[in-house]
């Protein structure tokens, strides 16, 4: 696989969609991006994990998937707001409820804009995440080292990826989580 077109995408759910549950959504969003042009799609298993942040609505599914694409990672950001939005996603609440989330996680060894640009969101502490939504495309994601929610899945597409700015794998960051933490996210 081309490290150009080699990406990584978290997918999530916790609200129905007009295609059914939170877990028919997401083999449906997995099927909606094969359609769309991305090649050599390979997802994890669903997994059942508590709202982020806790209390903000009902759990979720989410999953991972490790994908080629040849547009580039603005063009397949594009793509998958495309695909949540005829989910029915609207972007009305940062970390709410959604029908369908699907996240650029990384873009092989690549980061954007520029290391600089991504450790200032890397180091924003959390009061100011939760107020603030980059206005440009942030990779790898800022906060993925931080999310068993994500990485747990993602150890099962791409354990030995290794983040280009901390420089742990996958694996790595996931022991690097709090048992308890690796826990919560339980397979469906």
């Amino acid at each position: 696989m081309s490290k150009d077109q080699f990406y990584l995408i978290a997918l999530g759910a916790n609200l129905p969609s007009a295609e059914g549950a939170p877990d028919v959504t997401l083999r449906s969003a997995l099927r909606r991006l094969s359609e769309a042009g991305a090649r050599e799609v390979v997802a994890s298993r669903f997994f059942a994990t508590p709202c982020f942040p806790a209390g903000a609505g009902p759990d979720y599914v989410n999953a991972a998937a490790r994908l080629e694409f040849e547009g580039g990672a603005e063009a397949l950001l594009a793509l998958l707001h495309r695909i949540e939005a005829e989910f029915g996603r609207e972007r009305v609440q940062r970390w709410g409820q959604r029908v369908l989330d699907l996240d650029l996680i990384a873009a092989g060894d690549r980061v954007l804009p520029d290391e600089a640009g991504y450790r200032a969101w890397l180091d924003l502490p959390l009061e100011e995440q939760k107020q603030q939504a980059p206005d440009r495309l942030i990779l790898p994601h800022p906060r993925m080292q931080d999310r068993p929610f994500v990485l747990v899945p993602l150890a099962e597409v791409a354990p030995e990826w290794r983040h280009p700015v901390l420089g742990r794998t996958v694996r790595q960051m996931v022991d690097d989580l709090p048992r308890a933490a690796r826990d919560e996210v339980e397979p469906l």
